[in-house]
C-alpha cells in the first residue's frame, strides 16, 4: 500500500509540473516571438482588468476551445478521426514515467526514490513509447479524409522515422560508457564535477540528440508535417475545439519530454556541479543561507528594474497595464524580503532532517529549472531558424546525422577499450 500511495504521489507531482508548464510555454511562446520580433505581444485578455503580462491569455485560449464547435468532416472515420488526438497526448505523458526528478527524499527514515518506475531499460522504454506517437499522427492525418493533413501524416512518419534512427545511436555512446540502460544509473554516474556530465564526455552525440530531438518533436525548422505555407495545417487540418487542443498540448507535451531527456542523459539531470547530496547535507548550514543571500539579491535587483519600468512606461497604454510593472515590483520585492526574513529562523542551525530535506528540494529545483531552460531554447530556435526545406530535412537526417552517429559509437568503443 506504501507503494501504491509513494507512487501515486510522484505520478500527481509530474502531472502537476507537466501540465502546469503547458499553459507556461504557450505564453512563453508567444512573449518570446514578440521579444525576438521586436512586438509587444499578448496583452489584451483580461480578467477583471488583470492581464499579468499576457498569461490570462492561455486562460482564454482554453475556454475559447472549450465552447468552440467540434467538427467533423462528413467523410471522416468516426472512431479513428476521435481517437487521434487522445492517442497522441496519452502517449506523451507515458514517456515522463521512467525519468528521475531527484535523487531521493528522506521522510521518517524512509527514502523514496524521485522517479515513478526505475526501469532497468528506461532508455529503450523512452524511445519505444516515443515512437509510438507516430501512430496517432498518422491515424489523425488518414481519417480526416483530407489530402493536405494525409501528406502532413505521411511527412510526420518519414521524419520520425529518419531522425529516431540519429537519436538512437547517438545515445549508444552513454550507454557504453555508463555499462546501464537505467536513467537513474546514467544521472547518477554525472555527479561531481561537471565534466562528468554527458554532453563533456560526448559533445557530438549531445548535438546529435538535441537535434534529433527538435525533429521528432516537429519544432522549427523540423515542423514540415505542419508547413503552413505548404499544407496549410498539415496533419491537425481538420480538427477543431478540445480535439485540436488536445495535438497542440501534445505538442508542447513533448517539448517538455525533450527538455527533460536533454537534460537527464547529457546535463547531468538533478546532479548540481560540485554539490553533491553528501556536500549539500554535510555543509547546509553554510550553504543555506548563503542560498537566501543569493535569492534576496537577484529578486531586489529584479524588483528594482520592474520599479523602474513602471516609472518609464506611466501612463503608457492608459488601463490596467500601467499598473502590472509596479504589481510586480511588489511581488518580486516580498519575495526578497522573505529570503532575508527568514534569517530569523536561524538557517546556519539547520537539523539533519531538515539538510536532508533541503538537499532534495534543491536538487529538483535544478533539474526543473535545467528543464525550464530547454524548453525556451526550444522557443529560442524557433524563432530563429526559418523551416528547411523537405529535401534538406531527410537530407540532413540520412547523409549527415546517420553517419556521424555511426561514426560516434565506433570512435566510442574504441576509446573506451584503449582506455
Amino acid at each position: 500500500m506504501e507503494l501504491v500511495v509513494s507512487s501515486l504521489l510522484k505520478i500527481a507531482f509530474l502531472l502537476t509540473v507537466i501540465l502546469g508548464l503547458v499553459p507556461v510555454l504557450i505564453w512563453a511562446e508567444r512573449k518570446g516571438s514578440a521579444f525576438i520580433q521586436d512586438r509587444t505581444g499578448p496583452n489584451r485578455a483580461s480578467v477583471l482588468g488583470i492581464r499579468l503580462g499576457g498569461l490570462v491569455h492561455p486562460i482564454a485560449d482554453v475556454m475559447k476551445l472549450l465552447f468552440k464547435e467540434d467538427f467533423r468532416p462528413e467523410n471522416a472515420h468516426r472512431f479513428l478521426y476521435a481517437l487521434a488526438p487522445f492517442l497522441v497526448f496519452f502517449i506523451a505523458l507515458l514517456t515522463y514515467a521512467v525519468i528521475p526528478f531527484g535523487d531521493f527524499i528522506r521522510i521518517g527514515g524512509v527514502e523514496y526514490q524521485l522517479v515513478v518506475a526505475d526501469l532497468n531499460v528506461g532508455i529503450l522504454y523512452v524511445l519505444a513509447i516515443a515512437s509510438l506517437g507516430t501512430y496517432g499522427v498518422v491515424m489523425g492525418g488518414w481519417a480526416s479524409n483530407n489530402k493536405y493533413a494525409f501528406l502532413g501524416a505521411v511527412r510526420s512518419t518519414s521524419q520520425m522515422i529518419s531522425y529516431e534512427i540519429s537519436m538512437g545511436l547517438s545515445i549508444i555512446g552513454l550507454m557504453l560508457i555508463f555499462s546501464s540502460l537505467r536513467l537513474t544509473d546514467i544521472v547518477a554516474g554525472q555527479g561531481g564535477a561537471i565534466w562528468n556530465w554527458g554532453f563533456a564526455m560526448q559533445p557530438l552525440g549531445a548535438i546529435l540528440f538535441i537535434v534529433a530531438v527538435f525533429a521528432e518533436t516537429n519544432r522549427n525548422p523540423f515542423d514540415l508535417p505542419e508547413g503552413e505555407s505548404e499544407l496549410v495545417s498539415g496533419y491537425h487540418l481538420e480538427y477543431s475545439s478540445m480535439k485540436f487542443a488536445l495535438f497542440f498540448m501534445a505538442e508542447y507535451t513533448n517539448m517538455v519530454i525533450g527538455a527533460a531527456l536533454i537534460t537527464t542523459l547529457f546535463f547531468g539531470g538533478w546532479n548540481i556541479p560540485w554539490l553533491t547530496r553528501s556536500v549539500i547535507e554535510g555543509h547546509a548550514g553554510t550553504i543555506l543561507p548563503v542560498h537566501l543571500v543569493i535569492q534576496a539579491v537577484v529578486m531586489g535587483l529584479i524588483s528594482l528594474l520592474f520599479f523602474r519600468r513602471a516609472a518609464r512606461e506611466r501612463d503608457k497604454f492608459g488601463d490596467a497595464r500601467d499598473r502590472e510593472p509596479g504589481f510586480m515590483g511588489v511581488v518580486t520585492a516580498l519575495m526578497a524580503l522573505g529570503a532575508a526574513g527568514s534569517f530569523a529562523l536561524k538557517p546556519w542551525a539547520i537539523g539533519v532532517d531538515a539538510a536532508s530535506i533541503y538537499a532534495t528540494l534543491l536538487q529538483v529545483g535544478a533539474f526543473v529549472g535545467k528543464v525550464v531552460f530547454f524548453c525556451w531554447v526550444f522557443i529560442w530556435v524557433r524563432w530563429t531558424l526559418p523551416r528547411f526545406r523537405y529535401d534538406q530535412l531527410m537530407g540532413l537526417g540520412w547523409k549527415v546525422m546517420l553517419p556521424l552517429a555511426l561514426a560516434n559509437v565506433v570512435l566510442t568503443a574504441i576509446w573506451l577499450a584503449i582506455v
